[in-house]
């Protein structure tokens, strides 16, 4: 009877130790907020893909580096997309119950499926630069973040950008502008912008497709050839940039006549075609390829210094690897936002990073603060506005290097605005969903 009451006291003992350890253990996994990356380091859009993905991860490691966001560290995992919506929408299903409070789904195509799931998962959605127009508007969509520009600001800024060298709006009339874009989700965003600004100013918009992944334009630009547009609009991504560039200098269309989306807009778009790519212009959302920016330097000494470095060292500062930094610094900041208010030190939760990041205030001591002066501007978001910036610059190819060649132009938010409550309304009414009321906006 003893013999059996000790070996209860012994088992009841492992037990109790197993449970601690385990408890101990998520306790320790707790401290970490985990961000899914999601990536395409693989297939016809690797070249863009892995410069942003290196940027996004070396910006995480550098944030350890710093001792985390208020002493909690980051944890990570990449998961592999190939650009495709299904195996995006595979990886989110994946990720998603390890402790998920934010995605970047780096494709409008995985966003646009992701809106429909993001609401019941309560996790956020940040897409900067791309993804859904109308989702600056967070009276609708709650979960979705378009942080720094939606494609309707881009196409604005570009519109407003070739008037001003027209001598002015009134100026575009009878003019031909060909939209040449990726037939996908994220080539046709611009379109009922363009069709707005076209309708207004009396230039003519045309409108040429482009199969993914975007090899074969041969018949693109003979319709180019033929039509002569005074300017070529391009929303491409990945091997359809600098094929298209190819195929301009192909057919004798003037690169300086070209202006892409920044997507279309960094080195792997016109290295392959070098000199011949001269004058070529593309948006450059806020940032450029900026190597000199103190964030950068902290990068190379605290990162890549340490052996810890991501990928090659010299692409450090270029404008992907700069866009993917920007990406982990909003999510970043969007955790620290969020700790104000439901603690520091603590691993926040989908829902309490979607406050923070529906509060961003990212003035300019701030981001010079985080290394960023000179990259871009001050971000500040509302219940209501979920992009936090309009703001925008052109950047002009030389043969060898990016270099802004605008002022920061904002795009026009009176022709914008009602075009995104529209389209959010009518979002809302095919989903059956009501606009957040004050209280919910509050949080």
């Amino acid at each position: 009877m003893k013999l059996k009451s000790l070996a209860l006291v012994a088992a009841l003992t492992a037990s109790t130790m197993a449970s601690l350890l385990t408890s101990t253990a998520a306790q320790a996994q707790a401290k970490e907020q985990y961000f899914p990356v999601l990536v395409y380091r693989t297939g016809a859009y690797a070249p863009n893909g892995i410069p942003w993905a290196n940027g996004y991860v070396d910006y995480i490691k550098l944030v350890n580096a710093n001792g985390g966001m208020n002493g909690v560290k980051i944890s990570y995992e990449e998961c592999e997309t190939g650009y495709a919506t299904d195996k995006g929408v595979e990886c989110y299903e994946r990720l998603k119950g390890k402790g998920a409070s934010v995605f970047q789904p780096l494709s409008t195509g995985i966003t646009f499926a992701l809106t429909e799931k993001a609401p019941g998962d309560k996790i956020p959605l940040i897409t900067a630069g791309y993804g859904r127009s109308e989702s600056q508007d967070g009276g609708v969509f709650k979960w979705n973040f378009p942080l720094l520009g939606t494609y309707w600001i881009n196409a604005d800024v570009l519109v407003q950008h070739v008037a001003k060298k027209e001598g002015g709006l009134d100026k575009l009339k009878g003019k031909k502008v060909a939209l040449v874009y990726h037939d996908s989700p994220f080539g046709k965003e611009p379109i009922p912008l363009l069709q707005e600004r076209a309708k207004m100013h009396g230039f003519d918009l045309q409108l040429l497709p482009v199969t993914a992944p975007g090899v074969e334009q041969k018949s693109t630009w003979l319709q180019i050839r033929q039509s002569r547009p005074d300017y070529v609009f391009l929303w491409g991504w990945g091997v359809m940039n600098s094929t298209a560039l190819k195929e301009a200098v192909a057919t004798g269309y003037p690169r300086d006549k070209m202006y892409g989306v920044w997507w279309a807009g960094a080195e792997p778009d016109v290295k392959d075609v070098g000199d011949a790519a001269k004058g070529y212009n593309a948006a450059a959302m806020q940032h450029g390829a900026q190597p000199d920016a103190k964030v950068v330097q902290d990068i190379i000494a605290k990162v890549h210094g340490k052996n810890q470095g991501t990928g090659p060292k010299e692409e450090v500062g270029s404008v992907l690897y700069m866009r993917g930094m920007i990406s982990a610094m909003l999510a970043v900041e969007g955790v620290k936002r969020a700790q104000e208010k439901y603690g520091k030190g603590k691993v926040m939760t989908g829902e309490q990073v979607r406050w923070g990041l529906e509060n961003l205030a990212l003035d300019q001591k701030k981001l010079d603060g985080l290394g960023f002066s000179g990259v871009m501007r001050p971000v500040s978001t509302s219940c209501v506005d979920h992009v936090g910036s309009s703001w925008v610059r052109v950047h002009t190819w030389d043969g060898a290097k990016w270099n802004f060649t605008s002022d920061w132009l904002q795009a026009d938010e009176q022709i914008i605005k009602p075009m995104v409550k529209t389209a959010a309304d009518k979002y809302a009414a095919e989903k059956k969903l009501d606009r957040r009321t004050p209280a919910d906006c509050q949080g």
